[in-house]
Parts: structure tokens; C-alpha cells; sequence
């Protein structure tokens, strides 16, 4: 039985990756096959000849063993595992195979009740940091606790998988990155229609200045797929970026509007009207104090490394950028809620770091019931006057509690109104709950980002902190009215998910999205002039005379209401869009209307191009690079990688039959 335990041994040993993974699977059969083989013709051989009696010697299971330790193990191992990690097999097999002779010859080693020798000696155990465990009612660290538990959730072997006796470990973990494709969960929409002036001159909408659409997906193409496609929301990709609008005079006006009209570059004869508004700036010595109430969820499903180690990477960086008189808490929540840090000056750095270096994840998610502590606790520590906001940090996935959507944002709906507003950020992939995320910062009177990388998170809690942070103007709305002398058919580009009806606008009960300092805002209209070619053919019975309409000069009338901040009714500014705001060609339109423009082409691709012409990814790539401008932290260098990424896996899509 020698040659054949060599020859397995052998066969493991090979360290270096097989080209071949199933051929490297075969060779070890085999070789396990003949050394099966042989054991039952030396077991045969035994039976025949009996050998004297022999005491047994206890924590023995000989070959049965080996067999069942590397069954075990190769049916926990796919064959790409197998193919990169032979090394690690071979140490494993071995270390089974020596196993039973170890611990025979090393009797100290294991105790009768299999303890370790150390252990039976009162040898202490190693010491681990404090941690603060999901649902600690106060800020007292928690015992220390195995390390597999603050992994995420794995899959156990059957139990029929395995051999009477042996302990299935748990499977490798899946490798960093996208792991759960298609199990997001996203808001369905589709594409604004085209309207006809003559019968729906009128467009009214929320304004948004939310980002998570845009870095959720770059993190799809940096990882090698397409987003899914109602993940792509137009108004956040072109909002991402920050854009040199004017700027408003004094803060008796807390943002001024800009209007362009420019050829359309994605249809032949249209025009687009770009709106964008720009916020005034608030320097970070200037804001009023802040009661802060960090929400982090601490489930099992936030154990993967872009989510609750990312997480608390991202607090740091926010609480460099806080001031002293500032306060921070913390609440965590898996399967039940509770207080790591009450209300604590943020010039106590080290212990609002310490509480957030201790954070575990494990346990379900009761989000519902964390939303509740966290808004009482920022209620306990109110400024008055000042900036009392809950920022929920979470994967999204509720399944504790309350979960219900409509009952969290009912919830946090009533809040806004006590003067606590709510800031999401969304962590990771697989489960990640787009969808609740939205509602609940649309409801909350907040803003929602995703964060999948460390410099996502310095971008919205370091540079953009004033605008997350400190709110300049709440419920904002738009209405465009279109000049049916003039304009014959239209199309809003994003905003789907915030349209209003037309009455909305001039009711101040009905809640809308609110701008914060330095936000700048844009929003995009393709338009047909009259006696241009259109989307649709014109109406047999459309009413005469529509387009004698007066204000002939005019293509349309652009309508923005408000609220200040603690005020309950609204304010309104009106602009004409008249030929004097139209530029001759798109090369001569300011260089942030060119390149929002471009960011609108990239995210219209990337839902399917409905409306976007022939247009293709080298068209959006030429119109950004001539738009690049001053990029001092390469936000739009990166862009032109995201457009090559996608070009790139649109191109290995599977094309329809």
C-alpha cells in the first residue's frame, strides 16, 4: 500500500494551478481509486491471516477517515478552486492522512473530551478587541466571539455529504466583488414618453440631486457586466458631477437657474433645453452645529468586505471633517436594535472611533426597529436651530420588524416634520435594496448615495459634506411649459421616479426634493420645433389653431417653486426660454452643458438607446473628452473609463436572435 499513498501524496503535492482543472480532478480519483483499491485487498489479506489481538487505540480512523476527510473536501471545492489551489488540497489531505499516527504518537496533544492540551491546562485564551455586538443596549463591549461568526452567511454540506464522524468546515468564501447578480433590488420604470404640446404642454417633476445611481453603476462595469438597466437612472448619472452654473448673488436667493438651448445630439433637427440650477456655497465654519445619528446596520449580510468594513473606513472620514461642537451617535440593528454611543461631542474623537472600530456583524435585520431608536435618539440630543439628520448606512435588506415600505416611509415622513431629515448610503451587492433606500430618503427630506469605494465616500462626506449635510431649500419642483406656437413635441430625459402632477406644483402639502449647499442640479429636455420632423406623426384630429398661441419668440416658460428652510410656504421663480438663450451649434454651448449632455448619452445607452439616435459609445466618448474642462479630482477622466467599460461589455452581450 506504499507505492499508492506515495503516488496520492504525489498527485496532491502538485502545487502549481493544472491548465487542465478536470484532468487534475481525474488524476486524483484515480489515484485515490487505486489507493482504495489496495487498502481493501490489505484489509482482505488481514481477514485471512489475523494478526494477535492489539489493544484499539481511541481517535483512530484509519483509511475511512482519509477517505471521508477528502471527499469532504473536494466536494466543498469547485474545480476552479481545485484547478488554483492545489497546494492547499495537498495540505490538507496530507494533514488528514498523518492525522490518527499524530495523534497516536503525541497523546498530550488532545484531551479525552478533545480539547486542546493548552485549553485542559487553563492556558488563557488569546485576547481579542472589545467588540460592541448587534443589538447592545449600551456601550459596553461584548465578549469576545469566535471569528466564524462574524462572517457571512455560508452553506454547510448535506449532512449525507458527509462521512459519519468528521465536522464539514464551511465553504470558501466567495471572492470579493459582484457575487449576486440579479438579486438587487431596483424601482421598474420606463423612459419618459414623448408628448405632444397640443394636448400635454405642461411637464412637472421633483427635483433630485441623489448620486446612487451613478456609482452604483461603475461598480457594475468594474466589475465586467452591464448594469441592470432600471438600476440606471439618467438625472443622478448627469447630477453626479459638479458643474460651474452661476452661481446665486445673495442667500436672499438660495439658487439661481440657467437656461441653454442647443442642437440635440441624438436626433436630427431637435433641440435640447438644458436647466441648471446652482446653490449657494456654505463653508464647513459656517453651518450651523450638527446632532448626527449614525444608523449602521450590523446583520450577517453586511459581513463582505465593501460593506461594513468599507462602512466604517467611510464614518472616519466624515467625523476628520466634523467640528468639535458637532455630536454623533451611534445605534446598531440586526436582530434587534440598540445605543453603541449616545449623543457624544465629536471633540471626543478617540471614543466615537473606538465605538465604531468594535462594531461585528451577525444576526437578521430589524431595520424598522433601528429607524425608531435612531430618530428618538436624535430627538434626545436636538439642536435647535441646527442640523439634526439620521444617516443610515445599510445594504437594505429589512427582514426584522418593520419592513414594510409603505410603513417606513410613513414613519420617516412624519419625522421630516419634527426637523430630523435622513441621508442613506448603500453598501455592496447581492442583496442591496435600491428600491427602499430611494423611498426612504425621498420621504426623509435626504439625499441617498451609494458608497463602493473609499473615495466615493471622501466625495460625499468630506468634499460634498455641506451639500449632504445642510439643506438650503426643501421641496423644489419644476414646471415647463411648452409653447405650442413654437414647440411641437418633447421629451423629459431622468426623473422618472419624480414626476408630479400638474396641480402638485402650486400644492405646498405635496413633498418634493430638497437642495443642499453648493448642489448644483440639472435637468434636460429634447424638444421638436414646429415644422421639424418629430417621434410622432401629427394628429388627424388634433384641435386647429393650437399653434397660434401667443409668445411667439418663446420656446417655453420655466416655473421653479420652494420652501426655506423652516418655512411652510412656498416661493416661486419664473424664466422665459426665448431664442436669445439658444446657441447656434452643440460645439458652441457652454463646455457643462456639452458634457452633462454626454453623461445623459451614456446613461440613455445603458437603459438601450430608445431615443438616442445612432448614436454610439465613440460619439459620447469624443463629446466628454472635448468637455473634460478643469477635472481636479478626476471624476471625468473616470467617466471616459466607465464609457470604454461599457462599451466594452455591450459588445459581449448576447445579441438578440
Amino acid at each position: 500500500m506504499t507505492d499508492e499513498l506515495k503516488r496520492l501524496r504525489h498527485v496532491l503535492d502538485e502545487s502549481a494551478p493544472c491548465a487542465d482543472a478536470r484532468a487534475k480532478g481525474a488524476a486524483i480519483r484515480a489515484a485515490m481509486a487505486a489507493f482504495e483499491e489496495q487498502r481493501e485487498k490489505s484489509s482482505a489479506i488481514r481477514q485471512e491471516k489475523p494478526s494477535p489481538a492489539r489493544p484499539r487505540k481511541q481517535g483512530t480512523k484509519g483509511a475511512g477517515f482519509v477517505k471521508g476527510w477528502i471527499a469532504m473536501t473536494t466536494q466543498s471545492l469547485n474545480w476552479k478552486h481545485l484547478a488554483m489551489g492545489g497546494a492547499s488540497l495537498a495540505a490538507i489531505a496530507i494533514a488528514a492522512i498523518s492525522l490518527p499516527q499524530l495523534m497516536q504518537g503525541l497523546p498530550g496533544l488532545l484531551g479525552a473530551s478533545g480539547q486542546h492540551a493548552g485549553q485542559s491546562a487553563n492556558i488563557p485564551p488569546t485576547k481579542e478587541r472589545p467588540r460592541v455586538m448587534a443589538g447592545a443596549q449600551d456601550a459596553m463591549p461584548a465578549a469576545p466571539a469566535p471569528r466564524m461568526r462574524t462572517m457571512a452567511k455560508r452553506k454547510m454540506l448535506a449532512p449525507s455529504s458527509v462521512p459519519m464522524g468528521i465536522i464539514a468546515p464551511p465553504e470558501l468564501p466567495p471572492a470579493p466583488g459582484y457575487s449576486g447578480q440579479g438579486r438587487d433590488r431596483f424601482t421598474h420604470f420606463d423612459d419618459n414618453p414623448v408628448r405632444q404640446v397640443a394636448r400635454n404642454p405642461v411637464s412637472t417633476f421633483s427635483l433630485d440631486v441623489d448620486t446612487a445611481s451613478y456609482a452604483f453603476v461603475r461598480s457594475a462595469l468594474m466589475n465586467g457586466h452591464l448594469p441592470p438597466r432600471d438600476a440606471v437612472r439618467a438625472e443622478e448619472i448627469v447630477n453626479y458631477f459638479s458643474y460651474d452654473y452661476p452661481a446665486p448673488e445673495d442667500r436672499a436667493t438660495p439658487f439661481r437657474a440657467s437656461v441653454t438651448v442647443a442642437p440635440s445630439p441624438w436626433k436630427q433637427g431637435a433641440k435640447v433645453l438644458h436647466i441648471g440650477i446652482k446653490g449657494y456655497e456654505v463653508k464647513n465654519a459656517e453651518r450651523p452645529p450638527a446632532n448626527l445619528v449614525f444608523l449602521i446596520d450590523t446583520s450577517g449580510s453586511m459581513s463582505a468586505p465593501d460593506k461594513l468594513p468599507l462602512l466604517i473606513r467611510s464614518f472616519r472620514l466624515m467625523l476628520s471633517n466634523l467640528r468639535d461642537d458637532d455630536t454623533v451617535s451611534i445605534v446598531t440593528y440586526a436582530g434587534r436594535a440598540g445605543t453603541a454611543l449616545p449623543p457624544t461631542p465629536v471633540k471626543q474623537r478617540a471614543k466615537i472611533l473606538a465605538a465604531l472600530e468594535s462594531l461585528a456583524p451577525g444576526g437578521s435585520t430589524a431595520g424598522g426597529e433601528g429607524i425608531r431608536q435612531a430618530y428618538a435618539l436624535a430627538a434626545r440630543a436636538m439642536k435647535k436651530g441646527g442640523i439634526n439628520r439620521v444617516i443610515l448606512a445599510t445594504d437594505g435588506d429589512f427582514n426584522v420588524g418593520i419592513r414594510n415600505p409603505e410603513q417606513l416611509k410613513d414613519f420617516v415622513a412624519r419625522k421630516r416634520k419634527s426637523g430630523i431629515t435622513l441621508t442613506v448610503l448603500g453598501f455592496g451587492h447581492g442583496n442591496y435594496n435600491d428600491r427602499l433606500m430611494q423611498a426612504l430618503a425621498q420621504n426623509g427630506n435626504g439625499n441617498a448615495h451609494y458608497i463602493d469605494t473609499l473615495n466615493e465616500a471622501r466625495k460625499a462626506l468630506v468634499e460634498e459634506m455641506g451639500g449632504t449635510l445642510f439643506t438650503i431649500a426643501s421641496d423644489v419642483k419644476v414646471q415647463v411649459e411648452f409653447n405650442p406656437a413654437t414647440v411641437s413635441q418633447y421629451r423629459l430625459i431622468g426623473y422618472e421616479t419624480r414626476k408630479l402632477n400638474r396641480e402638485d406644483f402650486n400644492n405646498d402639502k405635496v413633498d418634493a426634493g430638497d437642495i443642499g449647499a453648493g448642489h448644483a442640479v440639472t435637468a434636460i429636455y429634447e424638444f421638436v420645433p414646429r415644422g421639424q420632423k418629430g417621434w410622432l406623426d401629427a394628429s388627424r384630429y388634433a384641435p386647429a389653431g393650437t399653434e397660434k398661441a401667443g409668445h411667439g419668440d418663446e420656446y417655453a416658460f420655466v416655473k421653479i417653486r420652494y420652501k426655506l428652510p423652516g418655512e411652510t410656504a412656498s416661493r416661486l421663480i419664473t424664466r422665459p426660454v426665448t431664442r436669445a438663450d439658444e446657441t447656434a451649434s452643440l460645439a458652441r454651448a457652454p463646455r457643462d452643458v456639452r458634457f452633462s449632455l454626454a453623461a445623459a448619452s451614456y446613461a440613455q445607452l445603458l437603459r438601450g438607446g430608445k431615443y438616442t439616435g445612432a448614436m454610439t459609445w465613440d460619439d459620447v466618448l469624443k463629446l466628454a473628452r472635448g468637455a473634460r474642462g478643469d477635472d481636479p479630482f478626476g471624476y471625468r477622466a473616470e467617466f471616459l473609463n466607465l464609457v470604454r467599460l461599457a462599451k466594452t461589455a455591450a459588445a459581449m452581450e448576447p445579441q438578440p436572435q
